[in-house]
């Protein structure tokens, strides 16, 4: 029964929980070489794991006679008869509660943060994901959610920690950007047999959605930009050089529209940043100089 609930919760989904990191990256007063901020940080991230897992849970259950019908999601655990109904109710009821009581152990931010991401997906499951472009924003706003929380789980430690509503904006719509890309690729690829598996797919069209990801990719870009050139931002990092890191994710978003539009990628946005080399080596070197530019510039090394 571990190894079926195990892969139920999709381990490989978990590197979206990464962005509650950005906190700890984005921080002015020196948490990035805190062992205990890293032990926060690290508890953080695997509870909304478990979190994010439990919600795999949850629309598993919800889309169970659809997966079955689908020619990928009928081997998932629950779809295949791996893991029984009963089973799976249990491990969710299980790993939700269990969830939720670190996360009030983090901090009471944390944890309000934490359930509103889980109701937040609960209506997304049995309403909001049948409604145009709210189901999008609604998995949008569970990235909002996650790297507001990283700052939940750092506030023990550093009360007055927060982070750039410039920055929260810029998060949006690259998720957004991405979970219209995921819908693109799935409706390029599997066309009529999509609107099968997923209903909400039959209000979307390959050109309206072409349309929005360019939105969003520009807006994207610029609030990104805006938040680096920001005097509180310059005022906060007591630098101005955070502007060098905008090419990089110029990049990074082209990179992906290069391999949605020319690749046909894009279905599961997690494998296509794990398994596309130089999209790797962009969020490194991006991390690398925000980390740079940001810790080392206090140290009057920059």
């Amino acid at each position: 029964m571990i190894a079926p609930v195990f892969n139920s919760l999709r381990p490989k989904q978990w590197t979206k929980n990464l962005i509650l990191f950005a906190a700890l990256l984005f921080s002015e007063k020196g948490l990035l070489f805190s062992t205990e901020a890293w032990l926060c940080a690290i508890a953080g991230f695997f509870t909304f794991c478990g979190l994010s897992g439990s919600v795999y849970l949850l629309n598993d259950l919800a889309d169970l006679e659809k997966d079955r019908l689908h020619p990928q999601k009928c081997n998932r655990p629950i779809a295949s008869g791996e893991l029984s109904v009963t089973e799976a109710k249990g491990a969710l009821l299980i790993i939700l509660i269990t969830s939720l009581f670190a996360a009030w152990k983090l901090s009471p931010l944390f944890f309000s943060l934490a359930l509103t991401y889980f109701m937040i997906n609960l209506a997304y499951s049995f309403k909001l994901k049948n409604i145009v472009i709210v189901d999008v924003m609604c998995i949008a706003i569970g990235f909002v959610l996650r790297a507001t929380a990283g700052v939940g789980s750092l506030k023990s430690l550093e009360p007055g920690i927060y982070i750039s509503h410039w920055l929260l904006l810029s998060t949006l719509m690259l998720a957004m950007f991405l979970g219209l890309a995921k819908r693109r690729q799935e409706l390029a690829t599997y066309s009529e047999e999509a609107i099968r598996h997923r209903k909400i797919l039959s209000q979307y069209s390959l050109n309206f959605i072409d349309q929005m990801t360019s939105i969003l990719a520009a807006t994207a870009i610029v609030t990104y930009t805006f938040y680096t050139v920001s005097a509180e931002t310059i005022s906060k990092f007591n630098s101005d050089k955070l502007i060098y890191t905008v090419p990089m994710v110029i990049y990074g978003i082209l990179r992906y529209l290069y391999l949605i539009h020319i690749e046909e990628l894009g279905e599961n946005p997690s494998e296509v940043v794990l398994s596309d080399r130089p999209l790797q080596i962009c969020v490194v070197l991006w991390a690398i100089t925000v980390v740079f530019v940001i810790h080392f510039a206090r140290l009057g090394l920059l």
